[in-house]
């Protein structure tokens, strides 16, 4: 698998844009226009303590100066955000990807948007793009409270701003969000997307489908895989096709962990079957899919699968490296 082009950029702007949330503004260090997006696209960031994160570009998509990204202060990080709001500084020299989009706008009549938290970060490109070309959409956005909400004032003063309604959990119970009347005669000419935690998405989704929205119209970003129960996970082997050596994969070890110690690397990302990065191809043995990355259909294929969380159901898997 090879690695995926970079660029070296510089934190033009950090902000604070909410309670925890923190936007960072990155231009290229040697002036030159950024590459372009489309709207929904992500950048992995390379980050200062060597772990690798995705986030999702939130500024509008005809942008060339600058990429915008914004982080949630998590507190059960795994060093990404952690990083990025106490190490990474303006004036810093980061190197970040070139753009990938897994999450694309498709054209639609109407397109509602459902954003939970920080999943708002794809969406508000999404909804810019939207506005610009007269599209119809709505784009209902789900927070704890009025203080954790990023970009509020920003999405007010823009041409989006008739478009979206504002949830607050805390808030008054007129205006929290009426899943299933939104959702409601979805139409053959309409499209849904979500983004936020997986129980939001989950809750999103379920309602969807309850109120007659087909799957190809309902589009998801995860920004975290929910816990899995492992407590019956059992070692097993994989096999490298290409040498045929085999090696073990115990219980509470990855597959990619696993092939790490005995030299074998495989590129990833996020670590929890959300991004995709790590994808490898399975040539025999039944996969335990736990991502959040592959489609139903493509699970049911058992072709590929994400070694940094899925494992064997059986006792071998023999992978395509």
């Amino acid at each position: 698998m090879t690695a995926q082009e970079t660029l070296q950029v510089r934190v033009a702007k950090k902000t604070l844009e909410a309670e925890g949330i923190a936007s960072f503004e990155l231009a290229r260090v040697d002036g030159q226009p950024l590459p372009p997006f489309s709207a929904g696209s992500h950048v992995d960031v390379h980050l200062p303590n060597g772990i690798t994160r995705q986030y999702s570009l939130c500024n509008a998509s005809h942008e060339s100066h600058r990429y915008r990204i914004a982080v949630l202060r998590d507190a059960a990080s795994r060093g990404g955000s952690s990083a990025m709001h106490d190490g990474v500084q303006e004036g810093d020299v980061l190197t970040i990807s070139t753009p990938r989009n897994h999450f694309p706008l498709h054209p639609a009549r109407h397109t509602l948007l459902l954003a939970g938290g920080i999943g708002v970060t794809p969406l508000l490109c999404m909804a810019d793009r939207l506005a610009r070309t007269g599209a119809g959409f709505a784009l209902h956005y789900c927070t704890r409270s009025a203080a954790r909400t990023a970009f509020a004032a920003e999405i007010a003063a823009s041409p989006m701003a008739a478009h979206v309604q504002f949830h607050h959990d805390d808030g008054a119970p007129g205006q929290k969000l009426d899943l299933a009347a939104v959702l409601a005669s979805p139409g053959d000419d309409a499209r849904l997307y979500v983004c936020g935690p997986a129980g939001f998405i989950d809750h999103v989704v379920n309602t969807a489908k309850a109120q007659g929205w087909v799957q190809d119209r309902i589009h998801l970003e995860y920004f975290g895989a929910p816990a899995q129960d492992t407590a019956g996970d059992q070692g097993f082997d994989v096999r490298i096709a290409s040498t045929g050596a085999t090696y073990a994969v115990a219980p509470d070890v990855s597959v990619v962990e696993a092939l790490r110690g005995h030299g074998i690397d495989i590129l990833t990302s996020c670590e929890q079957g959300v991004c995709g990065t790590c994808l490898t191809r399975v040539l025999e043995g039944e996969v335990d899919h736990r991502d959040m990355y592959l489609t139903d259909d493509e699970k049911a294929a058992n072709e590929q699968f994400t070694p940094c969380c899925s494992r064997a159901r059986g006792k071998l898997l023999v992978l395509d490296l």
